[in-house]
């Protein structure tokens, strides 16, 4: 099922046309890790699982990522290289943004038990909205966060610290209906605002080698946070999803991620009921390439 190629509606950044065509290194070496861009999404995170277990000590934390919205732009590829300090990945020569609304609900850490857990409850649940573009990085396929904003203070306050996270706190509310989901966004930096709707019948897993697949099926996050550069990795089965569609009505709040908005134009929305997610330690490179692990690199 390729949902992005149906779902694009409108959008109202300066210049942007309908389209409805489209519906750095790791702990370990590559190696056999390395991703198949035509793998079933199912194999895609089962290599992930291992990849993420492969390591001593992980996962580090558990949650739930609920009711997600993906909102898909297209743009220039050299004005968003600008914007990132990694290679881009393209899908057939073109190189995407995408916006993600979801809650995060019951994070816990994997160590500690009930005590752990009752330490997490302050942030364990909160609204985000995610932008995000897509890298490649020594062979290995992934995110990069250009800025999140959440409903949390202290989370918000956190990531950047412990993760290298753009974090930012934001005003959020969601709404959600059986097949429809609005959002309202007020952040410092402007405001976002969106209502998708969608057939929550039709939800299947991406096509092996679609754009859908493209877009959603990433374990892999790269961070930058002033100059020190760290990833993490996660696991989760392969999204259930279905196309959106999508309205905007304020959207200035992304401007203030870059000038890859000016060329911007929307390409479509997919819908998730959500996953059950595995979330890595954080681990970080020095100058010379070499990975930290997280217990020499990081105090929460």
């Amino acid at each position: 099922m390729n949902a992005v190629s149906r779902s694009a509606e409108c959008r109202p950044i300066k210049n942007l046309t309908k389209n409805e065509s489209v519906g750095r290194d790791s702990v370990e070496p590559i190696g056999e890790w390395c991703f198949d861009t035509n793998l079933a999404p199912s194999k895609t995170s089962e290599i992930a699982r291992g990849r993420l277990l492969s390591i001593r000590g992980e996962p580090l934390f558990y949650a739930t990522w609920d009711r997600a919205i993906f909102i898909h732009y297209e743009t220039d590829p050299q004005e968003l290289q600008r914007c990132i300090p990694y290679h881009l990945d393209f899908y057939q020569g073109r190189a995407f943004v995408s916006l993600v609304a979801f809650t995060m609900r019951g994070m816990r850490p994997r160590f500690g038990g009930r005590i752990g857990e009752l330490l997490l409850r302050p942030i364990a649940t909160h609204h985000f909205l995610n932008v995000r573009t897509y890298i490649r990085h020594n062979g290995e396929r992934a995110i990069y966060f250009m800025r999140e904003w959440l409903s949390s203070r202290m989370a918000a306050w956190l990531g950047p610290w412990s993760f290298g996270l753009p974090y930012r706190f934001g005003r959020i509310e969601y709404e959600h209906e059986d097949e429809d989901q609005r959002g309202k966004v007020e952040a410092d930096a402007g405001s976002f605002h969106f209502c998708a709707t969608f057939e929550a019948n039709d939800l299947g897993i991406c096509t092996p080698g679609s754009l859908d697949e493209f877009l959603l099926e990433r374990y892999t996050a790269f961070t930058q946070f002033r100059k020190r550069r760290r990833f993490f990795r996660i696991w989760h089965e392969p999204w259930q999803q279905v196309s959106a569609k999508i309205q905007i009505a304020t959207d200035n709040l992304i401007h203030s991620t870059g000038r890859w908005w000016r060329d911007a134009r929307c390409i479509g929305a997919n819908y998730s009921p959500g996953v059950n997610v595995w979330m890595g330690w954080p681990h970080a490179r020095n100058s010379s390439g070499v990975v930290s692990s997280a217990s020499e690199e990081l105090i929460l």
